[in-house]
């Protein structure tokens, strides 16, 4: 646990402390930031306060009381709820500000953890609650440079499986052998076994107007055929089985012939155009070192959508989060779905992923983008054209 980094990170945003809490593991970045261990089960409710100054204190259940006994801290503990309420108020005597897994209107639900009862518990000993959002990109979103390495590995891997996935098409379709969905998603998931590489679920792969669909996946009973003419759409991400890996996650199109029509081929390039805007505006503001947050991402790339009058069609967020988990903790690129205000840090990493989805077919064109110390690049592979299968 980064006591004093979080202590320090606290004074600078002027706040009194950060209050974790958990019942039955509901806040799971609370294990994580906290470093409490996996296999910890708690059926009664606990709660952890890091003050800005001074030792960190521990409320918890009697029955439960080595709940949070891998961290430091003086310990109280309680039985009743009347017990907990007035030990809780002593938990945080003293502090006016503070931070917890709360967020506005719930703006972030990455963040927004706490269930309102406990919030207005809380706010009944007298503190005002703000939220935690910015503490825990800080302290559970940024990446370690060995994760950034093993990210850089996983992409060529992945890179590679996609290449291959692309080529299993083009041979079945030459060879008017039958082809669907569920065929090449399995291919896929076939290869990152053998690449030694995990996913949770997926990959997409979708045609046609499955790929207007955004999170489409086939299945063995739900699935489409690959056939000439199709716009394929493959969307797959994975990481290394390896101990704190992180996320690759691209979106590749292609079109099944060689003769791509022109309004397929306009979609594509706008939302090519629209992906590269994207990513270089974070290298070029990152490298003048001036601050951007994730709504501004979102401004620029859905902007050159809007110009190209096909604004309507693009309703997702620019681009997420990545860690340990696809969708990270981090700031997202998004001014569509939330208004994410939170400011890109360094060492954390988040997809480009501009999609335009008509009725007929959908393209999306995905990168990841890593940031450094003043520096930003995209980490694999770059569609700049339609693969032609």
């Amino acid at each position: 646990m980064q006591t004093a980094s979080i202590q320090a990170s606290l004074r600078a945003a002027n706040l009194d402390g950060w209050l974790f809490f958990d019942h039955h593991r509901r806040d799971p970045l609370a294990y994580r930031i906290l470093g409490l261990p996996e296999d910890s089960q708690p059926s009664r409710r606990w709660y952890y306060f890091v003050p800005a100054d001074g030792e960190p204190r521990k409320l918890v259940h009697r029955i439960e009381s080595g709940t949070l006994d891998s961290v430091p801290g003086n310990k109280d503990v309680y039985s009743s709820w009347a017990d907990q309420q007035t030990k809780l108020h002593l938990l945080l005597n003293g502090a006016k500000r503070i931070a917890m897994q709360y967020s506005p209107n719930c703006a972030i639900p990455y963040v927004s953890l706490i269930d309102a009862g406990t919030i207005e518990l809380v706010r009944s000993t007298g503190v005002e609650i703000v939220t935690s959002a910015d503490f825990v990109q800080e302290f559970e979103a940024r990446w370690s440079q060995k994760q950034f390495q093993l990210h850089l590995e996983a992409g060529k891997l992945v890179d590679k499986a996609l290449r291959e996935a692309f080529d299993f098409v083009g041979e079945k379709l030459r060879s008017h052998q039958t082809l669907t969905e569920y065929d090449v998603q399995q291919f896929i998931r076939r290869k990152f076994s053998h690449y030694g590489l995990y996913t949770d679920h997926g990959p997409i792969v979708a045609v046609n107007a499955n790929a207007s669909d955004p999170h489409y996946e086939p299945s063995c009973d739900r699935t489409a055929h690959v056939q000439p003419g199709d716009v394929l759409l493959i969307d797959l991400w994975a990481k290394l089985t390896e101990p704190d890996a992180v996320y690759y996650d691209i979106t590749w199109t292609g079109f099944c012939g060689d003769v791509i029509p022109d309004a397929v081929q306009r979609v594509f390039e706008v939302a090519r155009d629209a992906r590269k805007r994207g990513s270089q505006f974070v290298i070029d503001q990152v490298a003048q070192r001036t601050p951007i947050a994730g709504f501004e991402v979102d401004d620029v790339v859905r902007g050159y959508i809007d110009q190209n009058g096909l604004g309507q069609y693009f309703f997702h967020r620019t681009g997420h989060s990545i860690g340990t988990e696809v969708h990270g903790t981090g700031a997202n690129m998004d001014n569509l779905e939330s208004h994410d205000e939170r400011r890109i840090i360094p060492h954390s990493c988040f997809s480009i992923e501009p999609g335009i989805y008509l009725p007929e077919f959908g393209i999306r064109s995905e990168v990841n983008v890593y940031v450094g110390e003043g520096f930003a690049q995209v980490t694999g592979e770059q569609q700049e054209q339609m693969v032609r299968l």
